[in-house]
């Protein structure tokens, strides 16, 4: 629905993917998350930062000038995660739960839930991640790559198949969602494909 800032030639690839499996016999429909994609995203960066930051702070208290040799996204994570209470991760528990719940009545009708696997192309090595798409600023260093959480955030099983290439010859792929514990059956309809 417009949600992900995704780079030109992204979707259509990703389209041209899903032709694959409908001419193979799939039923393949257009569907919108139907959940606010902006609570994942808040209670996914709660998580992110409660799980990441906690991993750093030893290797800071063991010397303070360790910090010179964290790099800086590492850093505004573990920056991040200090105001963080322990109410603020119950409340994003509580909203990965909705998500979760939620997508589990989209597998009441659709046995795979299928996105893309990135919103940019592959990019140059040097570059420490996009800062824009399309013009629009990435307000973190992860939010670029979106499209990657709703999967892991709800803890189902997920591939990701090849789909084409840019003009420029540049990789892309799309996500396959399983339901829980459905992982062979994500396994064998990425053999399938």
């Amino acid at each position: 629905g417009g949600y992900l800032e995704v780079e030109p030639g992204i979707l259509e690839a990703c389209e041209d993917g899903l032709s694959q499996l409908s001419a193979a016999g799939a039923t393949v429909e257009p569907l919108a998350l139907g959940f606010p994609p902006e609570r994942v995203w808040d209670a996914w960066l709660v998580w992110r930062r409660w799980l990441a930051g906690n991993r750093i702070i030893g290797f800071l208290q063991a010397d303070p000038a360790n910090r010179t040799l964290i790099k800086p996204e590492a850093l505004w994570e573990y920056d991040q995660a200090q105001g963080l209470t322990g109410l603020d991760v119950m409340r994003a528990s509580t909203e990965r739960t909705a998500y979760f719940r939620h997508l589990l009545t989209l597998f009441e009708h659709y046995d795979y839930l299928v996105l893309p696997s990135a919103q940019v192309w592959p990019f140059d090595l040097r570059l420490r991640w996009p800062s824009s798409i399309n013009g629009r600023a990435m307000d973190t260093y992860h939010r670029w790559m979106e499209v990657t959480i709703y999967a892991t955030f709800a803890g189902l099983p997920a591939l990701a198949a090849p789909v084409g290439f840019s003009a420029a010859g540049l990789p892309m792929g799309m996500q396959v969602l399983g339901r829980p514990r459905a992982d062979l059956d994500v396994l064998r309809l990425g053999h399938a494909y």
